[in-house]
């Protein structure tokens, strides 16, 4: 349920909702917008009478939430949610934002050499795995804190803001204090400790999409970080397991406009993931923009075939500046990102 408050309400109408939500035993979390104030009531399992609301000053409506993800949906919140990192802003109308680098963080000195390549064609947004999930135990797991040390001094010296995978609530922490984005991999996008541990961080979350995932339990993935009070989330289509015999996966972007509508929060698109071959990744970057994605993130390297991990998905830097290109064509078309 969602309680409107009219415009001319004052703060005295505003603590009388939340003090009559929490007398019911129930839970009151404030829905910020442009256009209206609003609190939205959680932790019913049944329906709660509207009188109880109706009746105090200032109440404009109360709107039955129909969603079983409250917080997510444009039923609570009909404004787009806009996430501000450093100077990058994310969601909306504001320009696509390009996340790119190698899938895991090498040394030092290649990091950088990539990082400062990707500058140069305009991407602000610098990725790379410190800790790597991997299907097979023996496959390279990452450089964990000597990684995470490492993206530290990509933004020193570069200026890029840095998103990494967080794997684990036990690293959540340290993971938070040496980037700016904190991403959940597509096996953790159900693990609902490290969700609700997320959601107490003060930090934006990049949440991918589960390899077999529906939309509901993936919108309902996000539910859990804004209801532990992180408004703050990037929701990220990395494509399905099929069928497929041609692509690593199949890069569901009917799923984006389905977003944009059900839901405020901004998503993107990983066209790496979702194909799993580097001669396919920038013809589908380029659908992903055509379709409404609000960002892309995209494995890259400066020697792909030498890569640690991913070779074959990820793209040289001179691929990426034809995404770059891509994107300035595409946003010059009336209403592409509306």
């Amino acid at each position: 349920m969602l309680i409107v408050m009219k415009a001319s309400a004052s703060e005295t109408d505003v603590q009388r909702v939340v003090d009559t939500v929490i007398e019911l035993g129930l839970t009151p979390l404030s829905v910020p917008g442009a256009s209206r104030t609003a609190i939205c009531i959680t932790g019913n399992k049944g329906s709660v009478n509207e009188a109880y609301f109706l009746k105090i000053d200032g109440v404009k409506e109360v709107i039955r939430v129909t969603k079983p993800y409250k917080l997510v949906s444009r039923e609570v919140r009909l404004d787009d949610t806009v996430i501000t990192v450093g100077d990058v802003k994310i969601g909306g109308d504001h320009d696509v934002v390009v996340m790119a680098g190698p899938c895991s963080v090498e040394s030092e000195d290649v990091t950088l050499n990539v990082a400062k390549e990707i500058k140069k064609i305009g991407v602000n947004v610098f990725r790379a795995g410190a800790f790597k999930p991997r299907t097979s135990p023996y496959d390279f797991q990452g450089l964990g804190l000597e990684g995470l040390k490492t993206l530290k001094r990509v933004k020193e010296e570069t200026g890029m803001c840095t998103v990494t995978e967080v794997i684990d609530t036990e690293s959540a922490e340290v993971v938070a204090e040496h980037v700016d984005i904190l991403q959940v991999g597509t096996r953790n996008m159900q693990n609902y400790s490290l969700l609700k541990k997320l959601g107490k961080i003060n930090k934006p979350v990049l949440l991918k999409r589960g390899m077999s995932a529906s939309l509901d339990e993936w919108l309902n993935a996000a539910e859990y970080l804004l209801m532990g009070g992180n408004a703050d989330v990037i929701l990220c289509e990395r494509g399905l397991r099929t069928h497929s015999q041609y692509s690593r996966n199949t890069l569901d972007l009917n799923v984006v406009p389905t977003v944009r509508k059900l839901s405020h929060l901004p998503i993107i698109v990983d066209p790496s993931h979702g194909v799993g071959r580097r001669d396919l990744v920038r013809p589908m970057a380029r659908a992903a923009m055509a379709c409404g994605a609000q960002g892309l993130i995209v494995e890259t390297h400066i020697k792909p075939e030498s890569a640690f991990s991913d070779q074959a998905q990820t793209i040289h830097i001179e691929t990426l500046d034809g995404i770059m290109r891509d994107l300035k064509v595409l946003e010059s078309l009336e209403g592409i990102n509306k």
